[in-house]
């Protein structure tokens, strides 16, 4: 496996010169922060050897390679997700290439579900733990000891530092922000009320198709991580609505901004 990141790791240096030291993932609706990077290079995701492809809509599909904050960065416009047939390893795949380019830190944005009952729909919702609910785990198999270690250390899965920081720049931009625990379930379907009740009573505060498996990869070489989640609909009792992901992207796309500002911010000060 190791010789298959490396041969992506190849190809993508035939196709830029920079020299990333931010990852960055934007998940549905969040495409946007790439209108912020000065962008250098552009490459498709199906003309990397072995890479995925993304099948989701409103996810592009595309490595974006150039600048933002003051910093090299490099930006996935689209992600892979596990209910779109992929197994987990193939879902961080572009992790694993992204540390080998030479990422120092991973930044990560989804959309997801609230259910604790203090949250509003449009909401912004900084990671500080997750709970991973996935049926299958990224790091199972034959471990890749250059990578990391057989049992990494999750303590730690979100930067404390990132999110002390995110919220003083929110402050300091008068941004309404929370902290939360992010379940990660498979998708695609939403959750039924039982099940938004259930991973209430687990301990989560939102809950989302994405995220967890790609964090587990990184922690896993040592990246330190930050993510934050703009809340699209609410799963809790007596707010519960039912959801198109037309109705998601819309939340995503009016709440983005605010996103965009607290993640480029951030990218500069870290």
């Amino acid at each position: 496996m190791l010789e298959k990141f490396k041969e992506s790791h190849d190809y993508i240096k035939t196709r830029t010169n920079v020299q990333p030291s931010i990852g960055i993932i934007l998940g549905t609706g969040l495409g946007g922060l790439v209108n912020e990077i000065n962008i250098i290079d552009e490459i498709p995701y199906g003309d990397i050897p072995n890479f995925p492809v993304s099948t989701v809509q409103s996810h592009s599909g595309k490595l974006i390679f150039g600048e933002l904050g003051g910093k090299h960065v490099i930006a996935m416009q689209g992600r892979f997700h596990f209910y779109e047939g992929y197994t987990l390893k193939e879902c961080t795949f572009p992790v694993r290439v992204m540390k080998l380019l030479g990422i120092e830190k991973l930044f990560v944005s989804n959309a997801s579900g609230g259910v604790n009952p203090d949250f509003e729909i449009g909401e912004l919702m900084i990671q500080d733990d997750h709970i991973n609910l996935f049926p299958a785990h990224p790091l199972i198999g034959k471990n890749i000891d250059e990578l990391g270690p057989r049992f990494p250390d999750m303590s730690q899965p979100y930067s404390h530092e990132m999110i002390a920081l995110a919220k003083e720049i929110a402050a300091e931009n008068n941004i309404r922000v929370v902290t939360g625990t992010y379940a990660g379930l498979t998708g695609p379907t939403l959750e039924t009320p039982a099940e938004y009740s259930y991973v209430r009573a687990i301990g989560a505060d939102a809950v989302g198709m994405s995220t967890v498996p790609e964090v587990i990869v990184a922690r896993h070489m040592s990246i330190p991580c930050f993510a934050i989640s703009i809340i699209t609909d609410l799963g809790v009792p007596g707010k519960i609505e039912e959801v198109s992901v037309e109705d998601v992207i819309a939340v995503a796309t009016k709440a983005e901004p605010k996103m965009t500002l607290i993640m480029k911010e951030l990218i500069a000060r870290v």
